[in-house]
């Protein structure tokens, strides 16, 4: 058999605290797709990083067409023929095409930016992806799917022999997913080498001849897909298969409906999606990075709009309709991003602490109270045993377990009967991830409904009484809490049975 075009023997790669990377192999040959799969946290993107060179290896071996060769920057990395695909799409919406497929290095004339050759020399690129657009056309006039076709244009301007594409699929419609696949099978007829990242198995086997599992920073197998089921993928991606003990003793399920969602529908986004919350659950929303999770969190709040759908609450007298302005009064949501988006980095602890209860704690005089801001501050840490200087400290200044502790803490005083969770123990170490998990178990004790969405699959599984499972917008199954890791991941992946994992 042919040697493969790109080698990759032994890559390790260490961060503080944490081996991202341990003596991993990857092989590709020429002309054909191999699929990167693994669950979140896997080490696929660290991989890919490395030989897009934008980290550097503690050890190990990159070889391209026999040959070894040092990547040590994305320049680096372009001379050697590799191309990346990102998932978050970077792009600069009010400026043209050609200008953002060529930022990095305009073409010039006489000082100047040589719009006619840039405009031709992207042209070439665009036509041969069949895109109906022109170079001169503004990237925010596009649709998600065009511009990923530009992201894909953009790599294809150095006519690299490997492209990496990084959940290529996650924000695509069905139509705009054909008209990728297309584009790889044609690149692939042109004996360029694709390193496909995903977590969707159904698309692996259309698109991809062999393909390499990843497992805690670790190659947990390989083969050719036409040797491979989706049950085999599935046990390489999570090891042991046995049910999974919980952590923790749940609390009974109170068969009250507090949150009910009926057919919500965002193009793209969601389909027909439905679900019901109880008073003093945990529900487990599972999926895979572009299954949807955040996206149906933030259109229950009302923080993104919906084509159609009902969302209703059970404010005491029965469930009625939520209007998105109220929802605030119900729903205590906490942002799977709680340094861009759920805390104000350079204000101190305790006004951070009160955002959420700003009116109780206005006067007539539109002023907030110092003395009951602080009141309510120091409830709150002494509550919560937040680890802070004093109530005045930046609440940027905190590490990552008591940020989230504040963000928590803020929406304890105002009591809602419900919160949904996104991602609470995302980057937090051992000790502040239990430390979260008692704080969701004492809440449901109290009759709090919880909507809990996490990467993770054995937090989720210590505190969750059952489980919706998410792909591509929809929820493909409910689950119960005495699911195991297997059943969690083969829904999520598309898998047909767990039980063929089991086996």
């Amino acid at each position: 058999m042919a040697q493969p075009y790109l080698q990759m023997t032994g890559i390790s790669k260490a961060f503080p605290g944490v081996v991202a990377l341990s003596d991993v192999s990857l092989a590709a040959y020429a002309g054909e797709a191999i699929a990167l799969i693994g669950a979140n946290g896997a080490g696929k993107s660290t991989l890919m990083n490395v030989l897009g060179g934008n980290l550097k290896p503690d050890s190990g071996e990159i070889l391209i067409d026999g040959r070894p060769v040092s990547i040590h920057s994305p320049l680096a990395a372009a001379a050697c023929g590799i191309a990346f695909v990102h998932q978050e799409m970077a792009m600069l919406p009010t400026m043209t095409v050609a200008e953002n497929m060529q930022i990095a290095a305009f073409p010039t004339r006489s000082a100047l930016i040589d719009r006619q050759t840039m405009n031709e020399r992207c042209g070439r690129v665009l036509q041969r992806l069949n895109c109906s657009f022109v170079p001169q056309t503004r990237v925010e006039y596009l649709s998600t799917g065009d511009r990923q076709m530009v992201e894909i244009a953009r790599a294809l301007l150095t006519e690299p022999r490997i492209v990496i594409f990084d959940e290529p699929t996650s924000s695509l419609t069905s139509r705009e997913k054909a008209r990728l696949f297309e584009v790889i099978r044609s690149l692939k007829s042109q004996g360029v080498t694709i390193i496909y990242i995903t977590h969707f198995l159904d698309e692996v086997f259309q698109i991809c001849e062999r393909a390499t599992v990843l497992r805690g920073g670790e190659t947990a197998g390989s083969g050719l897909m036409s040797e491979l089921t989706s049950g085999d993928i599935v046990q390489m991606m999570i090891g042991d298969l046995k049910v999974d003990a919980h952590d923790k003793q749940r609390t009974a399920q109170r068969d009250e409906p507090v949150l009910r969602v009926s057919d919500l529908n965002r193009a793209g986004v969601l389909t027909n999606v439905n679900l019901t919350l109880n008073k003093g659950e945990v529900l487990g929303l599972w999926g895979l990075l572009g299954s949807g999770r955040t996206e149906l969190a933030r259109a229950i709040v009302g923080l993104d709009p919906l084509d159609s759908g009902r969302v209703e609450v059970n404010t005491g007298q029965g469930l009625r309709r939520l209007h998105s302005d109220e929802a605030r009064q119900w729903i205590g949501m906490l942002t799977e991003d709680r340094r861009g988006e759920g805390l104000l980095l350079r204000m101190s602890v305790k006004h951070n602490l009160s955002l959420a209860n700003l009116r109780a704690l206005t006067s007539r005089l539109f002023m907030v109270g110092n003395r009951e801001e602080k009141r309510l501050a120091d409830e709150l840490v002494q509550r919560l045993g937040i680890k802070i200087s004093s109530l005045e400290q930046p609440v940027g200044t905190l590490s990552g377990g008591n940020q989230q502790k504040v963000v928590v803490g803020r929406w304890l005083e105002v009591n809602p009967p419900i919160f949904i969770m996104d991602e609470p123990t995302r980057g937090l170490d051992v000790g502040a991830k239990a430390e979260i998990s008692n704080i969701i178990l004492e809440l449901a004790e109290a009759g709090t409904a919880l909507l809990v969405i996490s990467s993770e699959i054995e937090e989720m599984m210590s505190v969750c009484h059952r489980y919706l499972v998410m792909n591509r917008g929809q929820i493909v199954a409910e689950l119960p809490g005495s699911a195991s890791k297997s059943d969690l991941m083969a829904a999520a992946a598309g898998a047909s049975a767990a039980e063929e994992v089991r086996a």
